[in-house]
């Protein structure tokens, strides 16, 4: 797979991983975890277990097949997200398309902590919910809201955005007696660390 303006490592289409168990308690555990947390981030809280999880971290951080992950949007940006596997350097990169444009812009990356430039809650929702049905990757809303949640730097997420992640993590397997506890700590993990620089500019207005 070849992605212009990503010429970093052997790329191949992962959304066929996205199905697997253990992808998700590979892919949003650690954003589970939260020094005051008094309750230890299971894979359980994703209808997982700990060897679902084992195994499929040995297909996502092969140095020799780095997963990219599609989410394509109807009108406007859209994202795709790559596991970085350098060798002794593994992490995920979120580049951002644009329409019209051949090549990609990276935005953020996670390395254990995020760094770049994030999407507010409505931003990353109207992506999630405007897929291209003719353009190959993730159609699912559910699951794209998923894949684009680590891009969330918005401190004031409305009341909504609890009960839409439930619904989200419940698609994908979560849990119904746990699913609450799992977008509490998603949730306060996310709004803790977003930024409030007054100069900042979302990259879907195109500063």
């Amino acid at each position: 797979m070849l992605i212009k303006g990503y010429d970093v490592g052997p790329l191949v289409a992962g959304e066929s991983l996205l199905a697997r168990p253990g992808f998700w308690s590979n892919y949003l555990l650690a954003m589970c975890s939260d020094g005051g947390c008094a309750e230890r981030p299971v894979p359980e809280w994703f209808g997982e277990d700990g060897p679902d999880a084992d195994a499929l971290s040995e297909v996502l951080f092969d140095p020799e097949r780095w997963p990219a992950f599609r989410v394509p949007a109807e009108d406007g940006p859209g994202v795709v997200v790559i596991h970085r596997n350098l060798d002794g350097d593994y992490g995920a990169d979120y580049l951002l398309t644009h329409p019209g444009r051949s090549r990609v812009e990276q935005i953020a990356s996670w390395d254990g902590d995020f760094s770049g430039t994030g999407l507010t809650w409505h931003e990353l929702v109207r992506i999630a919910d405007s897929p291209s049905l003719a353009t190959e990757g993730v159609q699912d809303t559910a699951t794209r809201l998923l894949l684009l949640l680590p891009l969330l730097t918005d401190p004031d997420v409305p009341e909504t955005a609890s009960a839409r992640l439930i619904a989200a993590l419940v698609v994908v397997g979560a849990p119904q007696d746990t699913v609450s506890t799992t977008a509490e700590h998603l949730l306060a993990h996310l709004t803790k660390r977003s930024r409030h620089d007054p100069t900042w500019a979302s990259p879907l207005s195109g500063s």
